[in-house]
């Protein structure tokens, strides 16, 4: 049973093709961790993966690598109608499947930031698709630890990425689900859920663990087809998708319960609130998503600890974010620290192929702690010179960016709970024919030109702390908040916090459960770093 996560970075939205689309330097978004720069991957010690070899591939028709710009909206089923991003036609006209996958092998000999290590054995014909023929048009290499170097290639339908990016709208139950143990005996839980969704009206809370779905043992059955079925009634695909399941909560198994997918929007800033200790007075909020709506949430949570709240300390439980808009973890970043602290600082520069592919200056590749929202409105500011990040393996990308760039410049960042995911690239997500296909473009590093992180964040000494799903998010007893507020009051995490795991769960599994990735069905899209939108490559 697969409950892995794809982990990658992007940048700009689906619209126009790359040929069409203009730079927004303020959009340069940080938050693309560390690893290899240039078309090399420098910064990551590198090998081929068992039985490869590196040569790059042919073009879509098999006939040679052509300019993308000059196949790019050649579509085998043109788009008719207006982009609702730009208010302009598609730009899409007749062409054909082989037009489409030429505009792949363009695009990827263009801007990938490993293009030179793309295996030339490859054929266009081999693949059915444009999508096929992509995913296999990326680095075969690994990095030392035996991770795939890329393994954050993926792609999206245009409409389906413009929803999700610009409201976090998408078919779903609202409850975001955690594999504790993905193979049997399985242990599934609920991580979450989103407020005013099917999962809320079902009263269902995080911590209820997953017994059956549709009949099928989820905890002891085996089989590709069970296996096939759980994965797909956890990730609906579309509304009005039906699923019965069965829940257990505190050890008691409950009635089944029908959860009928809905079109559900994201509430990425949840728990604000201020937490009285005897040292003073600290801030705690989770936050889930880098998208849009997110920026006006939390400026509105900035306010509340800045207006007559008077916080000393910031709790900011990112454990499940997965990242997104890059300019959004430059606004949050520059919220948290003060002007004195972040002005002519660099949030994150950017680093591409050794094509320069997107035409940029050094002043266009540094992405500043932006001060402003997007209607131009000054931000409210913290001035905190610390901040404690609880984490896990789900923290990753533009989430990364945020802990990355504070440190840049002094800030001191505290890490309780799991490593961080380890996504230290980026993409301009790109357009065409209906199809939003992303593909590493870049590195970046913050003010103190670090950002190989691709292992992940490592929690501070003596804070590996589990996950707790014995209590609520936000609640001071949850293992890895009061963790951190043992942190801030006596300068260490409660003594054997490595070790602990929530009631009921298997202790045997302590450490293991701390690094392993969860979140089923998890979108792509929440693992990623954005940058919109893309300029013109070469």
């Amino acid at each position: 049973m697969d409950f892995r996560k794809v982990d990658a970075r992007l940048l700009p939205r689906p619209g126009a093709s790359v040929a069409g689309a203009a730079l927004v330097v303020a959009c340069l978004l940080a938050g693309c961790g560390g690893g290899g720069g240039g078309g090399g991957g420098a910064g990551l010690p590198i090998g081929l993966l068992p039985g490869t070899t590196a040569p790059p591939a042919s073009g879509g028709g098999d006939g040679g690598i052509v300019a993308s710009a000059t196949v790019a909206g050649l579509c085998a089923a043109p788009r008719a109608g207006v982009n609702p991003d730009t208010g302009a036609a598609y730009p899409d006209r007749a062409g054909s499947l082989d037009n489409e996958k030429s505009w792949v092998r363009g695009w990827i000999d263009e801007t990938y930031l490993w293009y030179t290590e793309v295996p030339t054995t490859l054929k266009a014909a081999d693949y059915a698709t444009p999508v096929a023929w992509f995913n296999v048009l990326k680095t075969p290499l690994i990095t030392a630890s035996g991770r795939a170097k890329d393994r954050f290639h993926f792609t999206y339908d245009t409409e389906v990425y413009r929803q999700l990016s610009q409201g976090g709208v998408s078919a779903g139950y609202g409850m975001e689900t955690a594999a504790i143990r993905s193979s049997p005996p399985r242990d599934i839980r609920i991580a979450f859920v989103e407020p005013n969704s099917p999962a809320t009206n079902a009263s269902l809370q995080r911590g209820a663990k997953i017994l059956t779905i549709d009949g099928i043992n989820v905890v002891s059955s085996t089989g590709t087809a069970n296996v096939n079925a759980i994965n797909a009634a956890l990730s609906p695909k579309a509304v009005g998708e039906s699923h019965t399941f069965t829940f257990e909560v505190n050890g008691v198994a409950q009635s089944p319960v029908q959860l009928t997918a809905a079109k559900v929007t994201s509430t990425p800033v949840q728990n604000v609130q201020v937490i009285d200790t005897g040292s003073g007075r600290v801030g705690y909020l989770l936050f889930n998503d880098h998208i849009t709506t997110s920026e006006a949430q939390l400026i509105a949570a900035v306010n509340t600890f800045k207006q007559g709240a008077g916080i000393q300390d910031l709790v900011l439980d990112m454990r499940y974010n997965g990242g997104g808009q890059l300019l959004i973890a430059s606004r949050l970043a520059y919220m948290i620290s003060s002007p004195a602290v972040t002005a002519g600082k660099t949030f994150e520069q950017l680093t591409f192929n050794d094509k320069n592919p997107f035409h940029l200056t050094a002043a266009q590749t540094l992405t500043p702690f932006t001060g402003t929202s997007r209607s131009g409105q000054a931000l409210p500011t913290l001035g905190l010179s610390r901040v404690t990040v609880l984490t896990g393996p789900d923290t990753c990308s533009a989430s990364e960016s945020v802990i990355n760039s504070l440190r840049g410049v002094g800030v001191t960042v505290n890490l309780v709970g799991g490593t961080t995911c380890g996504k230290p690239y980026g993409f301009y997500p790109q357009d065409n024919c209906g199809t939003t296909y992303f593909a590493i473009q870049f590195k970046g590093v913050n003010q103190q030109g670090s950002g190989d992180y691709g292992d992940g964040f490592a929690p501070t000494a003596g804070c590996t702390v589990a996950d707790d799903f014995a209590h609520q998010l936000g609640d001071q007893s949850e293992a890895r908040l009061s963790a951190a507020l043992t942190l801030r009051s006596t300068g260490a995490c409660p003594a054997g916090s490595s070790k602990a795991l929530a009631s009921g769960l298997d202790k045997s599994q302590a450490a293991p459960d701390v690094e392993q990735p969860y979140m089923p069905g998890r979108s792509p899209l929440r693992e990623n770093r954005l940058i919109n939108p893309a300029p013109d490559p070469a």
